[in-house]
């Protein structure tokens, strides 16, 4: 019976590794998209969107029949608790992807501009907790998970640069506004896969350890979800 429960739990795991995957490949395809106008990967991320959401109801699904018949105490409840959290996480991580394209195709209406910020470098870094996030859940890494924690620091101060430059573009500009608009838009969507990540490793903490750091942040720290 408890052989048949933890094959459950793996088989958890893995799928909900699978739409993650997803998840992290359309952020990188989105930001591809802006970088080159293409609207082709545009087309691959609604695609993948449809597949996540799709994913993200299953897993959902398979975690709560498994609340109900198994009754799991302990560190397995807690890591049933901590998927059907992640799963929501990854599936909003696909939505900021989504948010992306949108602005893309809005940008298509508009001539091309090089403005003077670094979009790809700021997809970098939210990747990258994304990933990290990701690999602490797989090795049950709580060390690991709190690494992601201190790196979400660097995507806020990046996003705050890139706004407060493009605002200086629509003042001394403003023929440029409609392209700046939309790069805030998708600086603020790579920011928020930040704080994504930052609630999947939190999650990871909690699964591990049985602590939520949530609670213990420190004053004028938002909660992200």
């Amino acid at each position: 019976m408890r052989l048949r429960f933890h094959k459950s739990l793996d088989d958890l795991k893995e799928k909900l590794l699978v739409v993650a995957g997803m998840a992290e490949q359309s952020i990188q395809r989105a930001v591809e998209a802006y970088r080159t106008r293409d609207l082709s990967i545009c087309d691959l991320v609604d695609r993948s969107e449809m597949a996540i959401n799709r994913l993200e109801r299953e897993i959902d699904q398979m975690a709560l029949d498994l609340l109900a018949m198994e009754q799991p105490m302990a560190i397995d409840l807690r890591f049933i608790l901590a998927v059907i959290k992640i799963n929501a996480d990854v599936e909003r991580v696909g939505d900021s992807a989504v948010n992306i394209i949108e602005r893309v195709r809005d940008l298509q209406a508009y001539p091309a501009v090089d403005l003077p910020i670094d979009i790809p470098r700021m997809a970098n870094l939210a990747a990258e907790m994304v990933r990290k996030a990701l690999q602490s859940f797989i090795e049950g890494d709580a060390k690991m998970a709190q690494t992601v924690l201190s790196m979400d620091d660097s995507v806020d101060k990046l996003n705050e640069t890139i706004h407060f430059t493009l605002l200086n573009v629509m003042k001394e500009q403003p023929q440029h506004t409609p392209q700046a608009l939309a790069a805030l838009v998708i600086a603020r969507s790579l920011e928020r896969v930040a704080d994504h990540a930052t609630n999947i490793a939190e999650d990871v903490i909690f699964w591990v350890q049985g602590f939520d750091v949530r609670h213990h942040m420190s004053v004028g720290d938002g909660a992200r979800r």
